[in-house]
């Protein structure tokens, strides 16, 4: 996603344009969906995307 320089790829800037936050996410950004899938509150959830990529779908064709 970076270029050698440092600076994002073509790919990474069109997520970052289409993003609500406008940047990447921190790993410790996915803390409260971790807690949700190893509790029992999900435990009839089966086959179902849970969405974490701060309001940009990476799978909408860009």
């Amino acid at each position: 996603m970076l270029q050698s320089d440092g600076s994002l790829s073509e790919r990474a800037g069109k997520f970052i344009s289409n993003t609500p936050y406008g940047r990447f996410g921190e790993p410790e950004e996915l803390t409260g969906t971790l807690i949700y899938l190893l509790s029992d509150a999900s435990r009839f959830v089966t086959g179902e995307t849970v969405v974490v990529d701060g309001g940009f779908n990476a799978f909408s064709g860009v």
